[in-house]
């Protein structure tokens, strides 16, 4: 694995998904060690709101702290409206990440996502979009097992109160906002 990005520096994340075209999000590393690496994503770039039950968990233009896990088959999103409200935790299922140096990593989106609202249960998002890529074979089935693992393993965790990892909890938007903007005044 090459280095860990440096807090402050830009990071490009080239996120594939199955079938579609690798996107580049680019986040400001707020810190990096041990524990995982958090990124902010102080715009998203998305076109429409994404929802849960009817329910917008994430606007176009609204903030994202991320949380990478090196080696781990998942990263988590703290997600928020357009306003700052927190919405709650959005966990990606994807291929460890590949660090193609400080400023560089890639990963492969496995389809199912783990939504935990706040005081809420975690429940496991896109089954369907899962089983669609295996009869499409963009993904092979020890692939879909692990995917699948990973996501019932998280709820088991979020229910027995192991996951998600402390870091998470440690960061608020205003944390973020003002760790992103020191880093933007430093040199």
């Amino acid at each position: 694995m090459s280095a860990l990005p440096r807090v402050g520096a830009w990071v490009d994340i080239h996120y594939r998904r199955l079938g579609r075209p690798t996107e580049v999000y680019r986040q400001r590393v707020l810190e990096s060690g041990a524990a995982g690496i958090v990124t902010f994503q102080p715009d998203t770039p998305i076109r429409a709101p994404l929802t849960v039950g009817g329910v917008t968990i994430l606007e176009p233009g609204a903030p994202a702290i991320w949380f990478t896990f090196p080696g781990l088959w998942h990263d988590i999103g703290l997600f928020h409206l357009a306003d700052g409200t927190c919405t709650g935790l959005y966990a990606n299922v994807l291929t460890p990440v590949e660090f193609d140096g400080p400023r560089s990593w890639t990963t492969t989106d496995l389809c199912l996502d783990v939504w935990v609202p706040p005081g809420g249960d975690a429940v496991v998002l896109d089954e369907a979009d899962l089983a669609h890529a295996e009869e499409a074979s963009l993904i092979d089935g020890a692939l879909v097992a692990r995917a699948r693992k990973e996501a019932a393993d998280l709820c088991r965790g979020h229910r027995a109160g192991t996951w998600p990892p402390r870091i998470v909890g440690e960061w608020s938007l205003e944390r973020a906002r003002a760790r992103s903007e020191e880093s933007v005044r430093s040199p």
